[in-house]
């Protein structure tokens, strides 16, 4: 299947496109991290990391789905050419925000109009993508196209962890790291160009930009519809909005434990910012795993069955690898919820581009990328209150199996993700 769809040149240029734009986000989210993690000139606390992720990323959620009534009239090519130009030139201002040494408000409304504008790019690779395959491999797209975009993310943060080893210490090395992003998000511009204005939709005739914003709410409200009158959309963005809890209070629990409690194992698996990478290498091979055998296991037993499996692994595995709190089994961790999460999101993406009419697919995937940022902040502003300073919690541990067999356990309930019969 992966065959076939890379035989189609419009799927490979979508997908050449996501790379660019995803590598870059790496490396500018690891210019971030280390900025404000683990640079020795800029301590935080938990309370700092989850208010600096909510700045980020809850007035940019916020947007979506005003960016989704846009994507489903401007032409989505269009829309990720300049969308990445932006991006490219507002990292710039953050490198030199960074070099300058400004911090607070000044710094997360900069990294808030990067991540705002990402908004337009993540939605529009989405939107787009049913109109370079066809329905019956739409799985097998987004197993590849998600994982692929996944990993390059990661990718790219190990790429600028490597280069910031090369660099000076301190605000200056991790500006240059910010500024890298510029490139990635510039190719990726470069090559969404290579399409025509309106291959990747949306399919209806008028695309003129809603000005009014009584106009924007009142598309607002009718993607809201149209979801709500698809109970496979719903159940499935409720099912990711637990799988997000769970992975936010996973995120802040390993970023305590790499910062304060673990010890290094030998030469193989250190602490700090290259554990991190480390965990998150271990994730992106979780990802690819995930691409792998996802789309012949939903052959075979269907969407449903699959992630309802996928869950409960979630969360056994998530309880036996996390409670020994030791480098080699947090990796594994990592790895297990790599393998999670992209399982899962696979199997939910391709439920809603089934579902979702085109005319509505641009805002009911920026909603989805909205319940996708806020409940991991939500989660992240819970641990910040009640995770201890070396991240070593039990309780929170026993909290994410909970969660996740719940979900699994409400998903075997319901049956399948079957579209229902008026949406097809």
């Amino acid at each position: 299947m992966a065959r076939r769809l890379l035989r189609r040149p419009d799927f490979r240029r979508l997908l050449l496109t996501r790379l660019a734009s995803q590598f870059g986000d790496g490396m500018f989210q690891a210019a971030l991290a280390g900025t404000v993690l683990f640079n020795p000139q800029r301590a935080a606390d938990p309370v700092d990391v989850a208010a600096g992720f909510a700045v980020l990323l809850v007035p940019y959620s916020l947007l979506g789905p005003f960016v989704g009534v846009w994507l489903d009239r401007w032409s989505r090519r269009q829309v990720l050419l300049v969308a990445n130009a932006v991006r490219a030139l507002l990292v710039a201002g953050v490198a030199a925000l960074v070099v300058a040494g400004v911090g607070g408000p000044a710094f997360y409304l900069a990294g808030l109009a990067v991540f705002s504008v990402n908004r337009f790019v993540l939605s529009a690779l989405s939107a787009g993508l049913p109109h370079t395959c066809d329905r019956p491999s739409l799985v097998s797209a987004n197993a590849l196209s998600t994982t692929a975009g996944a990993v390059s993310t990661v990718l790219g943060g190990g790429v600028a962890i490597g280069v910031q080893s090369l660099l000076a210490r301190g605000d200056s090395g991790y500006a240059v790291l910010a500024l890298c992003a510029a490139g990635p998000y510039l190719l990726g511009s470069a090559i969404v160009a290579g399409f025509a204005r309106d291959h990747l939709g949306p399919d209806h005739t008028s695309r003129a930009a809603t000005t009014s914003a009584r106009d924007v709410l009142h598309g607002m409200l009718a993607g809201a519809r149209h979801v709500l009158d698809s109970r496979p959309a719903t159940w499935v963005l409720t099912l990711m909005a637990v799988h997000r809890i769970c992975f936010g209070v996973l995120t802040l629990l390993t970023l305590l434990l790499y910062r304060t409690t673990l010890e290094p194992v030998g030469l193989f698996f250190p602490v700090g910012l290259p554990g991190i990478a480390q965990v998150l290498g271990a994730g992106a091979v979780g990802t690819l795993l995930a691409a792998v055998l996802t789309p012949p296991a939903v052959r075979r037993w269907g969407k449903g069955r699959w992630t309802t499996g996928v869950l409960l692994l979630g969360g056994a595995g998530q309880l036996g690898l996390g409670l020994p709190f030791l480098a080699p089994t947090i990796v594994a961790a990592g790895f297990l919820l790599g393998f999670v999460a992209q399982a899962v999101k696979i199997c939910v993406d391709s439920t809603l581009q089934e579902v979702v009419h085109d005319d509505f697919r641009g805002r009911v995937f920026s909603v989805y990328d909205a319940v996708f940022n806020v409940t991991f902040v939500l989660a992240l502003v819970l641990g910040a209150l009640t995770l201890p300073a070396s991240g070593a919690s039990v309780p929170a541990l026993v909290l994410v199996g909970v969660l996740y067999v719940a979900a699994a356990a409400g998903n075997a309930a319901r049956g399948t993700f079957a579209p229902s019969p008026a949406l097809r």
